[in-house]
């Protein structure tokens, strides 16, 4: 894989510093059909929202330009098929990296331009896509509150946890309850569990104890609410559900409350003073999260390249504008100096 580095404007640094500041509620899908030259996105449940909130400042700042293409969002949930948009192909409803990836894949830009990816490039994704970073993020463990789980872990624990050589809360603690572990994990084309599993060295988790299917970052599933449940979670979207007030019904951390992990016997935590803790952020739980696109459209230099490079490109609105930057901050995310850089597959 190459990097494509660009210079980087200072106000993608901002977006760490204005996690108080308020920012207008996003719609969900597209309110009206998108246009055949609208930027239009697909994919990972962790920055869904903000994406919709993007899409809801960036199409407001065109104004009164009306020919400049829009940019939407679709929610990884919901009714399936969709017509992403005019005259667009009709798709199952892409739910995930993985699949929002697939889809990339098997359509053009007439249906799919970008995909939110909450994982990184791996080797087995296909040639000639481009992964450009958006923001930082981490994932932890949660576990229901006043369950059986203690306060932390280490990764040598959750390995085991999701090996299944762990499996009940007195291996780790003689103190704890007498009761068995259930470690769960999003659906399998879900990037936030991609990133867990290599974070905690797993290659493959073992179906023995390990249940997958909840959405990722959902706590309001009612499997969740189990004493003894153990689910990754992404800290910026907690906090964005929790701190930032986006939280809706369905999108909310339900009884789960994160936890800490201990990395050689420091105890690290994900969220400080209502914010992303950058020292566990900097360690192996800590990750960047992307847009990806297809090589052609990104380097291209045809209207509709240009656009996408006016939105998502180092000098584009999501990088410099200090909207976007609340926008980021809001939703519980911190600012990543590789803000509009791509890693070509």
């Amino acid at each position: 894989m190459r990097w494509n580095r660009f210079k980087l404007p200072a106000l993608c640094a901002a977006a760490a510093l204005t996690a108080s500041l308020p920012v207008g509620s996003a719609a969900a899908d597209p309110v009206v059909l998108p246009q055949a030259q609208d930027i239009v996105g697909v994919g990972a449940q962790t920055t869904q929202p903000v994406l919709n909130q993007f899409s809801a400042d960036y199409n407001a700042s065109l104004g009164s330009d009306t020919t400049s293409p829009r940019m939407y969002s679709w929610d990884a949930t919901g009714s399936s098929p969709i017509v992403t948009k005019s005259a667009a192909t009709t798709i199952v409803r892409p739910d995930g990296a993985g699949a929002g990836i697939k889809a990339l894949v098997s359509n053009t830009g007439s249906t799919v331009d970008f995909v939110r990816s909450d994982r990184g490039p791996t080797a087995a994704d296909p040639h000639g896509l481009d992964f450009v970073a958006l923001a930082k993020d981490s994932v932890t463990w949660s576990a229901a509150r006043n369950g059986n789980a203690p306060a932390q872990l280490t990764p040598a624990q959750l390995n085991g946890i999701y090996t299944c050589i762990i499996n009940n809360w007195q291996q780790i603690d003689p103190s704890l309850p007498n009761a068995t572990i259930k470690p769960y994990l999003p659906q399998v084309d879900s990037g936030t569990r991609a990133f867990f599993l290599s974070a905690i060295g797993v290659a493959a988790p073992n179906a023995a104890c390990v249940v997958s299917g909840p959405e990722e970052n959902q706590g309001t599933d009612p499997v969740l609410s189990d004493p003894n449940v153990v689910f990754p979670y992404s800290v910026a979207h907690y906090l964005g559900q929790t701190v930032g007030g986006h939280g809706t019904a369905t999108d909310a951390p339900g009884n789960l409350t994160l936890r800490n992990v201990v990395i050689n016997g420091r105890v690290l935590t994900p969220v400080t003073n209502n914010l992303m803790d950058t020292n566990f952020a900097n360690s192996q739980f800590g990750r960047v999260v992307y847009d990806v696109f297809r090589d052609a459209e990104w380097i291209g230099t045809d209207a509709h390249a240009t656009a996408i490079q006016n939105v998502f490109g180092p000098s584009g609105w999501i990088c410099n504008d200090p909207t976007a930057a609340a926008d980021l901050a809001g939703y519980g995310f911190l600012a990543t100096p590789a803000c509009g850089t791509a890693t070509l597959t």
